[in-house]
């Protein structure tokens, strides 16, 4: 008989599901395994010191809850349990965990590894799907049932035993999003029983897996809410998520998951575990909080929990990565950054206008919440437009381009880097934007300019220029209704070229004693052409008439 190789999963049976007309409103209780599931996935997993170093930056994050390792895998872990308890390296108010398998000795052990610890959650688990029952275990559902059963009859003895500590309870139904949900509840029923403390107060976690992602977000939502309807105690619960990325929905699953009614997820962050990974906690938790939920967590300087998670890890972070990529707020699109670069100017009009004081447009969130910087949001290449190449330039530099002369500056910067076939820097855009702008190469060099207020009229001006023209030295006068004026009656004696100025547009850059004037002159020509020049100076005329020679020499490059 022909079969399939694959077939389309089956929907769960549950056509008046809730959670679809549900949002989240509040944050889930969060769950780090980074040093167990994460760290047993990592090609070199991390000596003990690194794991108290990662252990130490969690707890500063705000984790809670915090899975440290396998006690009974080796004496490594078990070691590693034991130095955070016997040096008081725990937080108070921090949960560890330790995980084991549904098995007698292996339960011991990791019960041994707890003693002492002030909070401490055992995390049991097995694998009730057919699939591990057939052809893993070899076992029957009903000897699958008392196995779990005997498992947590001797967990509860075991933490019994050890009244100064809070021991909780967590009981994973592995591989749950592949199991019969009806089998999944019968099953975390008899373990509920056999536990037989769990309460509001202390509630049993019942950790709900897509420990391989098997099905399309909705299912996984559909079989918790199931299980959360028909769990007879569920005030005396805690339903917890696990979801792993193999078809790269863990974030999606996990957000709908939480719709349909779970209260806590376990994951890693930027989604560390086996194959891969687990769910990424860094975009679960910084979702949240774009939505204007309290997460209850720390990611101000989520770069510096990067930098420490690749070191700690040896495993880089994709550079478009959600929210901790280095690409994560940068535009390259010239549309994307022009819009950018307005939205951000008019912030101050957005609680008025959208009732939120973040809107802008092309970024969900303000990347200065999470420690990321603004002059890192655009990035300059081939396909950038003048928009990112002004906001880069008033970013890192303080220059602030005029509008009607950002276009011809954006011609310079794309042929530039096109020239250069790649990504450019601020100090490259800088770079283009002095050598067309500001000191083009040309016939003219200005010596010196000396106006001169008349002695009847100080608003009437007479104004002397030296300038060398190809090499040659020249001096004229001239007079007029203030300092620019009389300079262009003054060179317009000496070039070929029929020019006026109107307007212009100046600005200070820097403070004190260190301060320049920049001065943008349009020189307009007959014809109605008009070529920009820039020039720079302590004095703002003295600016102004190095830029109608930048812009001279510019014309005569052309």
């Amino acid at each position: 008989m022909s079969v399939p190789k694959y077939k389309i999963p089956e929907m769960i049976d549950l056509p008046d599901r809730q959670w679809p007309s549900k949002s989240i409103t509040q944050s889930p209780q969060w769950c780090s395994v980074d040093m167990r599931d994460g760290n047993q996935a990592l090609p070199d997993p991390m000596d003990p010191d690194q794991k108290l170093e990662y252990f130490q930056m969690l707890c500063e994050i705000g984790f809670k809850h915090i899975e440290v390792g396998f006690p009974s895998a080796s004496q490594d872990e078990f070691d590693f349990f034991r130095k955070l308890i016997e040096e008081d390296l725990i937080p108070d108010d921090v949960f560890i965990m330790g995980l084991t398998q549904s098995r007698p000795h292996l339960i011991e052990r990791t019960l041994e590894a707890f003693k002492g610890c002030k909070r401490g959650i055992v995390h049991a688990y097995i694998a009730p799907s057919d699939l591990h029952m057939k052809q893993v275990f070899g076992m029957e559902r009903p000897q699958l049932i008392e196995t779990a059963v005997a498992a947590t009859r001797q967990i509860r003895a075991l933490a019994d035993a050890m009244p100064e500590s809070d021991i909780r309870y967590e009981f994973s139904p592995e591989e749950y999003t592949d199991t019969d949900v009806d089998f999944s509840l019968e099953l975390c029923e008899a373990v509920f029983a056999a536990w037989g403390k769990g309460t509001p107060e202390k509630p049993v976690i019942m950790n709900l897996p897509a420990t391989v992602e098997r099905r399309p977000p909705n299912h996984y939502a559909d079989m918790i809410e199931y299980f959360c309807r028909n769990f007879s105690k569920r005030d005396c619960i805690t339903v917890s998520l696990h979801s792993h990325n193999d078809q790269g929905m863990a974030v999606a699953a996990t957000e709908l998951a939480l719709m349909a009614g779970a209260d806590r997820v376990e994951g890693t962050l930027f989604g560390h575990g086996e194959r891969t990974g687990n769910v990424d906690l860094v975009t679960c938790i910084n979702n949240l909080y774009s939505r204007g939920i309290d997460t209850g967590m720390d990611f101000s300087d989520l770069g510096h929990v990067a930098e420490t998670v690749e070191r700690l890890t040896g495993m880089p972070i994709y550079y478009r990565q959600p929210y901790a990529g280095s690409y994560a707020f940068t535009a390259f699109s010239g549309s994307h950054q022009d819009a950018i670069n307005k939205g951000v100017h008019k912030l101050s009009e957005a609680p008025d206008r959208f009732g939120m004081g973040w809107k802008v447009p092309y970024l969900h969130i303000d990347p200065s919440d999470l420690g990321r910087k603004f002059e890192r949001l655009i990035r300059i290449n081939s396909q950038s437009g003048k928009g990112g190449i002004a906001w880069v330039l008033e970013q890192d530099f303080g220059i602030e381009i005029p509008k009607a002369m950002q276009p011809e500056l954006g011609r310079y910067v794309q042929a530039y880097s096109e020239k250069v076939g790649r990504e450019i820097s601020a100090d490259e855009v800088h770079q283009v934007f002095q050598s067309e702008f500001v000191a083009p190469e040309g016939p003219y060099e200005l010596i010196g300019y000396w106006p001169r207020p008349d002695d009847n009229d100080p608003t009437f001006i007479h104004g002397e220029v030296k300038v060398k023209v190809n090499g040659g030295e020249k001096v004229v006068s001239a007079d007029g209704n203030g300092p620019v004026s009389a300079f262009v009656a003054a060179i317009n004696q000496i070039v070929e070229v029929d020019f006026t100025v109107d307007d212009y547009h100046e600005q200070a850059v820097g403070k004190g004693a260190d301060a320049q004037a920049l001065a943008y002159v349009p020189l307009k020509l007959e014809g109605n052409g008009v070529v920009f020049g820039v020039g720079a100076d302590s004095n703002i005329n003295q600016a102004a008439v190095r830029a109608i020679v930048a812009g001279l020499n510019r014309i005569a490059k052309k």
